[in-house]
């Protein structure tokens, strides 16, 4: 199963993003080689107009629900509108290191 190529679909599916990325970032993480466990997806959609930030996550969060009850140990989200994005110039934030990683 392909959690990351999953993931993608599923959020141009149910917020019609004018972007997406979606990475995985298991490789960071105290994990087995080829592991499809930790994930970063940054979103940005009109969906998100008026929309608190903890209900975007519960949105996602809905949205991915077989993921993450099947596999898919971590999901961070950076949810935006257009303007929030626009404001960043485009830039996500970095993803910290594990503190578990040898």
């Amino acid at each position: 199963m392909d959690f990351e190529q999953n993931i993608r679909a599923k959020l141009i599916e149910s917020f019609s993003p004018v972007f997406v990325d979606v990475v995985n970032e298991s490789h960071g993480h105290s994990v087995p080689k080829g592991s499809q466990t930790h994930f970063k997806a940054t979103l940005v959609s009109p969906a998100f107009d008026g929309v608190s930030r903890v209900k975007r996550h519960q949105l996602v969060y809905g949205t991915l629900a077989n993921e993450l009850s099947s596999g898919v140990h971590a999901l961070a989200l950076h949810l935006y509108t257009e303007a929030e994005w626009a404001a960043r110039a485009g830039v996500a934030p970095g993803s910290p290191a594990c503190a578990g990683r040898k």
